[in-house]
């Protein structure tokens, strides 16, 4: 005897707990990583309060060069490669060291006073949310990108965008009203609460999740990062263009004890366009770097996506191109800020808080799937012990009266 063939929504309805008893519990803990994450700066920024602060006075700050400088004679050998600067008076440079040649690894980052260059003390919680980050990409699994984790994440954010397709199927009403979609029936007893709890709130993260999902896809297979660039921005990332600073003559060869070539450059951005920026990250000029890469936020604005950026040579500190979000297409500024839409944040504060809080509702999901589930199979095994004891109670004689009763 042939067996019957499934439809259409128990398949579906398979392929949904099935990957809820598997991936979900892999979503689950991205979540929490990610929804820590989303405030790394916040919760670091407090644990190292002490450290963020500087008694200014009437002290002047030092040149680029020089702070780095007496920052690279505290450090043991290591190089500082990137600057955090502010135009708050009383706050202390955020120093990020360059990788180690051999390990590529990344010394731990520290904060400095921008007036002496004395180091405050390295960036508490550093290293606990590189483990967070590192296990939120690839589950700690050794080999980081390299490595199976990154295989698994990436099979489980393509779980998820199933998870919302096939939960959409599941749920669609032979009756639509905004009740049935948007509102949970919390008085209903037993498994259909948990269902209408579930169901209802997948479809309001919907949107949500399934922003994550695409943009975290673009970690983890390159070619879906290649087709979002040649959708959104039309060329490749690396053909990036940048707007030329004008027409210069060829600058010549910095003399024997001039300026250096970074507080030239500036100097430069400070009496420039530079004038009007609140955060500066300056990447300082190494062996192999042939420009000085400032990026700046103007005064006020803490959207990383806003972000500006000018680029000067490191020979002679001339002015060679400028980037401007303002004058950046929409495509283009998603690219370069895939990991804030991502987080939410390119969209404002209130998108970044609604993304935490849906990236945290995660173990909710698998919660509540999972206690559907074995109710679910509860139900099924009470069903089908009657079937199996009917014939016994059938037989008894009390039953028969009530069998003539009913002719």
């Amino acid at each position: 005897m042939p067996l019957p063939i499934p439809s259409p929504r128990t398949v579906l309805f398979r392929l949904h707990w099935a990957l809820g008893l598997t991936a979900g519990f892999v979503l689950a803990l991205m979540g929490l990583t990610g929804a820590l994450m989303s405030y790394e700066e916040a919760i670091t920024a407090f644990a190292n309060r002490d450290r963020t602060r500087v008694e200014a006075g009437d002290r002047v700050p030092l040149a680029p060069s020089a702070l780095a400088a007496r920052i690279d004679a505290q450090a043991g050998g290591r190089r500082a490669n990137v600057l955090t600067l502010s135009d708050d008076l009383q706050a202390s440079v955020f120093v990020r060291f360059a990788r180690d040649p051999e390990t590529r690894e990344r010394p731990p980052s520290v904060y400095a006073d921008p007036y002496d260059g004395a180091v405050l003390g390295p960036v508490r919680l550093e290293a606990a949310f590189t483990t967070v980050r590192d296990l939120h990409r690839w589950l700690l699994i050794p080999g980081g990108s390299k490595g199976w984790g990154r295989s698994i994440t990436g099979a489980c954010t393509l779980a998820l965008i199933a998870f919302l397709a096939t939960g959409l199927y599941l749920r669609w009403p032979k009756i639509h009203r905004w009740r049935i979609w948007l509102k949970p029936s919390l008085s209903r007893p037993g498994r259909p609460r948990w269902w209408s709890l579930h169901a209802v709130a997948g479809t309001w993260l919907t949107p949500i999740y399934l922003v994550i999902a695409l943009t975290g896809l673009t970690w983890s297979y390159p070619s879906v990062k290649d087709g979002a660039t040649w959708l959104l921005a039309g060329t490749p990332e690396r053909a990036k263009p940048a707007r030329p600073a004008g027409r210069r003559e060829s600058s010549p060869s910095p003399e024997a004890g001039a300026e250096p070539a970074l507080d030239r450059a500036w100097t430069a951005f400070r009496a420039g366009e530079g004038h009007e920026a609140g955060l500066v990250i300056l990447t300082l000029p190494g062996a192999d770097t042939k420009a000085i890469r400032i990026r700046w936020l103007p005064r006020g604005v803490d959207a990383l996506s806003a972000r500006n950026e000018a680029r000067y040579d490191a020979a002679t500190g001339a002015l060679l191109a400028t980037e401007h979000a303002a004058d950046t297409p929409l495509g283009r500024r998603i690219v370069e800020n895939i990991l804030e839409v991502h987080r939410g944040r390119f969209f404002g504060d209130l998108f970044a808080l609604l993304f935490g809080l849906a990236a945290l509702a995660m173990p909710g999901f698998a919660a509540t799937g999972l206690t559907l589930y074995i109710l679910r199979r509860r139900a099924d095994r009470r069903r089908a012990q009657p079937r199996a004891a009917t014939p016994i109670r059938e037989a008894k004689p009390h039953r028969e009266p009530v069998g003539d009763t009913g002719r």
